[in-house]
């Protein structure tokens, strides 16, 4: 269950009480680097590797720009979110006092037990509704890569991902939740070029400047404003390429985590590929991806309910 909860970001114990048929929570972290590679990472990048359910990368990174590739390597989709956390608080008081509320509280709403659910989420430290979701990679299908440009503060972060297993428990809890600090030094580089400009707004979704082309893309993100919809989650920017005979109204449904079987991949509609993005971050920030775009037709999608209906569901075609 992800660390942050994706029910919880920049909101308070008491909105979660409020909204019950929603809950995902983070644990079971683990600190990992990937056997026979080495602890010095490139200035210009941060390299994150996914086998299973682990993050295999480094364990400090400068403050200031980063460009995180992140390797999806295993036979499930992933994303990385990146929670800063209050000061004097680390993984540890997630395991003891957040993970045991949001298992329980799950557990009731895959069973339709609300009350019960409600219950349980009002064991939420007060501290949880600090945690600032500070941006990462959209989702990423098996095999694929990311590339994600984030501009962080120095800070205690949890690296984290909260797609559900088959059975409803979150990757969180399967090991993918994992400590990163940042430090005071700064990286020293800018945001790349880029040749498509998003913007996206709570009230009137996803909009962008230019045409997209064949070839290396790069899109600059900038978060307009951020809110809390209805499954507690502020919006992001997911691109995946949608083949012929897709269907999209069952990519809507499933990119909700807060229903029974939503961001469950054995639940993943056919037809799709996630190719990265962005992922939730506060009002004011800019982020930047980058994708190969070959011809057919690609789909932006944020991971809130009912995304047609705010307009945060758009297509693209790319001519041959």
């Amino acid at each position: 269950m992800p660390l942050h909860c994706p029910s919880t970001r920049l909101f308070g114990v008491t909105a979660i009480a409020l909204l019950l048929g929603i809950t995902s929570c983070r644990q079971e972290p683990k600190e990992k680097s990937e056997p026979g590679t080495a602890q010095e990472i490139e200035p210009a990048q941060i390299q994150v590797t996914t086998r299973s359910m682990e993050f295999f990368g480094p364990d400090t990174i400068p403050s200031g720009w980063n460009t995180f590739v992140y390797k999806n390597l295993s036979t499930e989709p992933h994303f990385i979110l990146l929670d800063k956390y209050p000061e004097g608080v680390t993984i540890e008081n997630t395991l003891a006092e957040v993970a045991p509320a949001f298992e329980a509280g799950m557990q009731f709403i895959m069973e339709g037990k609300n009350e019960e659910a409600m219950g349980a989420f009002g064991a939420l430290p007060e501290w949880f509704s600090q945690v600032v979701f500070s941006g990462g990679t959209g989702l990423i299908s098996p095999g694929k890569t990311a590339v994600t440009t984030v501009k962080l503060d120095p800070g205690y972060y949890i690296m984290e991902c909260y797609v559900r297993m088959p059975d409803g428990r979150f990757h969180t809890s399967m090991g993918m939740a994992r400590e990163l600090i940042v430090s005071e030094q700064d990286s020293g580089l800018r945001p790349p070029e880029f040749n498509i400009q998003i913007d996206i707004r709570g009230q009137s979704g996803i909009s962008w400047n230019g045409a997209p082309s064949a070839g290396k893309t790069v899109f600059r993100v900038e978060y307009v404003d951020q809110m809390v919809h209805g499954n507690f989650v502020g919006h992001d920017v997911n691109l995946v390429r949608m083949e012929e005979g897709a269907d999209l109204e069952a990519l809507e449904a499933w990119i909700n985590w807060a229903t029974p079987t939503g961001l469950m991949s054995s639940t993943m509609p056919e037809g799709f590929t996630f190719l990265g993005g962005t992922n939730d971050a506060p009002a004011g920030s800019v982020l930047y991806f980058e994708a190969e775009l070959t011809p057919g037709t690609y789909v932006l999608i944020s991971e809130v309910p009912n995304t047609s209906e705010k307009g945060m569901l758009k297509t693209f075609t790319i001519g041959s």
